[in-house]
């Protein structure tokens, strides 16, 4: 097949997906075989109806984390940072610093909340004050070192680190010593630097009333930028993931140690994995299985907007999908399966739908173990049971979703009314067999 075929079917894998999911517009970029391949399609707001371009950005979440990464890891190659010292000597305002290191930060291991607190956007991006006031010791959901817990607040203290070496504000940082050496206009979604670089608008799709609509900002305080607040094209995703490929000698603003020690898995000591998320974490980027080989990458969420990474360091390919619309996770499940089918190294997860019971039998109770209270930080989970038998979570006074649960105690996690799925499961002590934890989407909640 040419490249111009190979080109033109995968612009219509992604015009079909995009339409059955009613993705407004979306990006594919892919590196197989020592080809590389960028599609787009669609709009990029409907409100405006300005279209996507190969250049255009998106706003891409949490993929935010593996570039926040590799700034960090630059600055230990220079022995401007360690990765294994307590981080008070850097950071005096990190009271539990003196309990955590970098290393724990960049893989989720070092036992901070998963998320930030509501109300606290009263410091705009001053994270010296913001990490004084909420990373304390008593402010830790698990001691450092011991569970993986994925957390936002963690690469908000690592943002505060890259300022404190560099001098610099976290986007200053970003653009001068990570993205710009590599030929990258970042744009950012939140903060006082923008970009004249168009940037897609998020959008909602409310598939009961046939509605779709474009939400012009992304709700993100300034002082969370470290862990969200890129706005990148699928291309710039495929070009910082040949960093990583085992072929590229020479990977600037990296090297090559650097680069191979992000994607080793750091999770060998630590009680409770990243289940529901990955099968382990490097420093920066969750590591996948998939048919016996070692897939990387990270996903990304905002406000109406769902992009994906994935990339095989060993063999040198890499996929990556840009989309603005809250259904963008679902096309990149459906489109996962048939890149696989043309080779390409995307990462088992979890499946996602309950598995089948036996004709003429019903769905096994969950033991009443499971029931109660659940915490992580600020927020609070409640396991109840519903009135079919089954389980309900509960979190901000009200029902959100059933639990599917199986006998071994992982479940799927189905929204009530909009049917969105996650895995999670209950941990329990290998030493009491009590149901001590929750963990959904790889944030672990223990028992109140």
């Amino acid at each position: 097949m040419d490249t111009a075929m190979h080109h033109d079917a995968l612009h219509d894998l992604l015009s079909e997906l995009a339409a059955r999911h009613q993705v407004p517009g979306a990006q594919l970029a892919v590196c197989h075989e020592g080809e590389r391949f960028v599609v787009h399609a669609g709009m990029a707001d409907t409100a405006s109806g300005s279209v996507v371009g190969p250049d255009t950005a998106f706003p891409v979440g949490s993929l935010t984390k593996p570039f926040t990464a590799g700034l960090a890891m630059i600055l230990v190659a220079d022995g401007d940072a360690d990765l294994d010292e307590p981080l008070t000597g850097q950071l005096p305002e990190f009271d539990a610093g003196a309990l955590i290191t970098l290393r724990q930060l960049l893989s989720h291991t070092a036992g901070l909340p998963s998320d930030v607190p509501e109300g606290t956007s009263d410091v705009g991006g001053d994270r010296a004050v913001w990490v004084a006031r909420h990373c304390r010791r008593r402010d830790l959901a698990h001691p450092p070192g011991t569970v993986f817990s994925y957390s936002n607040v963690g690469y908000v203290v690592v943002g505060r680190l890259v300022e404190a070496l560099t001098g610099m504000t976290w986007q200053e940082a970003i653009g001068a010593i990570l993205l710009e050496p590599l030929g990258l206009q970042p744009a950012f979604v939140a903060g006082p630097v923008r970009t004249g670089r168009p940037v897609a608008a998020g959008h909602a799709v409310q598939a009961a009333r046939g509605r779709v609509v474009p939400m012009p900002e992304q709700e993100l305080p300034e002082v969370e930028l470290p862990n969200g607040g890129l706005a990148l094209s699928a291309a710039d995703l495929l070009m910082f993931a040949g960093l990583y490929f085992a072929d590229c000698p020479d990977p600037k603003p990296l090297d090559r140690t650097t680069a191979n020690d992000m994607c080793f898995d750091q999770l060998a000591a630590v009680a409770v994995g990243p289940y529901g998320m990955a099968e382990g974490w490097g420093l920066g980027w969750a590591r996948f299985g998939d048919d016996g080989s070692h897939v990387y990458g990270h996903d990304g969420t905002g406000d109406g907007t769902s992009c994906h990474l994935r990339f095989d360091p060993v063999i040198g390919s890499a996929v990556a999908l840009t989309t603005n619309a809250n259904t963008g996770r679902t096309l990149w499940e459906d489109l996962a399966p048939r890149l696989r089918a043309l080779g390409l190294a995307v990462g088992d997860r979890p499946e996602l739908q309950p598995a089948a019971q036996p004709a003429g039998t019903s769905r096994p109770a969950a033991p009443d173990a499971c029931l109660g209270r659940y915490t992580n930080g600020d927020t609070a989970f409640e396991v109840l049971r519903g009135d079919d038998g089954g389980l309900l979570l509960s979190f901000g006074g009200a029902p959100h979703s059933e639990l599917l649960c199986a006998p071994d105690l992982r479940f799927v996690m189905r929204e009530l009314g909009g049917g969105a799925r996650s895995a999670g499961r209950f941990v329990t002590d290998p030493a009491t067999g009590r149901i001590d934890y929750l963990q959904i989407t790889g944030r672990l909640a223990a028992r109140a």
